[in-house]
């Protein structure tokens, strides 16, 4: 029986406690675009700068997942590990307002990232533990929601905060006090699961598996061919060929290249991106209001590629997906070959980000169906560890890159490199299509495709 992954929630918001959610991304939506904009203005810092802060941020998050999604498993009070995440972000960014000094501002971001996986597994075990089987797939559309409001909001107040050119590092009281009423929130209206759940478990709900995927959260990280012997022998490499074997003959690899791909380009244009339009003479408040773009694009794309996935398939989807983000890399390449008045800059770089947002809600969706469907009968747990472990090279990759091409190259060069790399995963994405038809074809199509519910569906089916 096929299953589905719901992008439009049939209710916008499935339980009231879901509200939590709002305020915290709102602040970490503002953080992310006020982080660079600090060392770039109020610290008079530089790209390469930037670049170090993401590269010491990412290799945090790595190290840390690990240490999360142990402490997840063995210690089941979802609550607790949202408080923590909430108070801990509302403190820090009390105290990267202050930071007198760049080093200080470096150590302190890294401190963000060894607390940001806190709560992305709790969050999405919370809604496994609290949600039946069949409200599951409303309760995911509604969090997804909620996430993208609250990612938005946090846009708006950065830009109303900066229009009249206030001085930057008090909005980063403001954004504390967002995580601030998100604490409230959880304390308030979260209550104790009834039930207990694994990280490993939520690789069972497609909903859960496309929520974490689309959230960048990371997983345990371990390895297919484990558990063998410390030594060598003729078992060990017996497993270790057997499993190559298998995984030759699967799309899994191509897939999981792909992915590689993607977030080493992602992570390269993102960091390096908002340097650019500082460079352009673009105001900060110009640069969240393009981030803003960004973000209502993906608003409105997210919940429709549920229909248009279904509609077209999702491997159809994902290689256009990532061919029009490509494109969106290309143009603002091409931005840089043609000097641009700043208000022309403005617009150009809002039409080109929010067309980049588009194509990540509909990459989103359609990457990660098409991730459930190749677990399907493997160790998901043990496989998405490995998926996680390629992201997270990616983005320390694609953090080092950027701050090499800050000395080296230009933005011209970055973004080029970003489009090309995505370029090169589209043939990746359709072998890996080709080697799931060639499966299906073999085991007499006995692996049954995962569908996406549209829109139209919803309201009968959550009714």
């Amino acid at each position: 029986m096929a299953r589905t992954i719901r992008t439009w929630p049939g209710r916008l918001l499935a339980r009231p406690w879901l509200l939590a959610f709002v305020p915290i991304n709102a602040a970490t939506s503002g953080f992310g675009v006020a982080l660079p904009l600090l060392i770039l203005i109020t610290l008079h810092g530089a790209w390469v700068d930037v670049a170090i802060a993401a590269s010491l941020f990412n290799g945090a998050v790595i190290l840390a997942s690990m240490f999360w999604g142990y402490l997840s498993d063995r210690y089941p009070n979802r609550r607790a590990f949202l408080l923590f995440n909430f108070v801990g972000f509302a403190v820090l960014y009390v105290i990267i307002a202050a930071s007198p000094t760049l080093p200080f501002l470096f150590a302190l971001y890294t401190i963000v990232g060894l607390l940001a996986p806190a709560g992305a597994s709790a969050s999405n075990l919370l809604i496994l533990e609290q949600f039946d089987d069949d409200e599951r797939p409303n309760a995911f559309a509604s969090f997804q929601e909620m996430s993208i409001i609250g990612s938005m909001a946090g846009l708006l107040v950065g830009w109303a905060w900066l229009l009249d050119a206030r001085p930057l590092p008090p909005l980063l009281f403001v954004m504390a006090a967002l995580a601030g009423a998100s604490v409230v929130a959880v304390w308030i209206g979260i209550r104790p699961s009834t039930r207990v759940l694994t990280t490993a478990q939520e690789a069972r709900h497609p909903e859960g598996l496309a929520s974490r995927l689309h959230h960048s959260a990371a997983w345990k990280i371990s390895f297919p061919f484990f558990p063998l012997r410390p030594s060598i022998s003729r078992r060990g490499v017996g497993s270790i060929r057997r499993w190559l074997r298998e995984e030759f003959h699967h799309e899994l690899p191509l897939i999981f290249a792909a992915g590689l791909l993607f977030n080493l380009s992602s992570n390269l244009f993102n960091i390096s991106y908002t340097p650019y339009l500082y460079s352009l003479g673009i105001t900060a408040s110009s640069i969240f209001l393009v981030n803003f773009a960004n973000n209502v694009a993906q608003g409105f794309s997210f919940p429709a590629s549920g229909n248009l996935t279904s509609r077209m398939g999702a491997d159809q989807v994902v290689q256009r997906a990532t061919y029009i983000r490509s494109l969106g890399y290309l143009a603002v390449a091409g931005f840089t070959f043609v000097p641009l008045a700043t208000g022309i800059a403005n617009g150009a770089n809002a039409i080109a980000f929010g067309i980049l947002g588009a194509a990540i809600a509909f990459y989103s969706t359609s990457s990660s169906i098409i991730l459930f469907r190749a677990l399907r009968g493997r160790d998901a747990g043990s496989l998405l560890g490995v998926n996680s472990a390629l992201g997270g090279i990616a983005a320390v990759a694609g953090a080092l890159l950027s701050g090499v091409l800050s000395v080296l190259g230009s933005y011209r060069l970055v973004f080029l490199v970003s489009a090309g790399a995505l370029l090169v995963s589209i043939p990746l994405w359709t072998a890996a299509q080709v080697a799931y038809a060639h499966r299906r074809r073999e085991s007499g199509a006995g692996l049954p495709p995962v569908v996406v519910a549209s829109s139209a569906s919803i309201g009968a089916e959550t009714d």
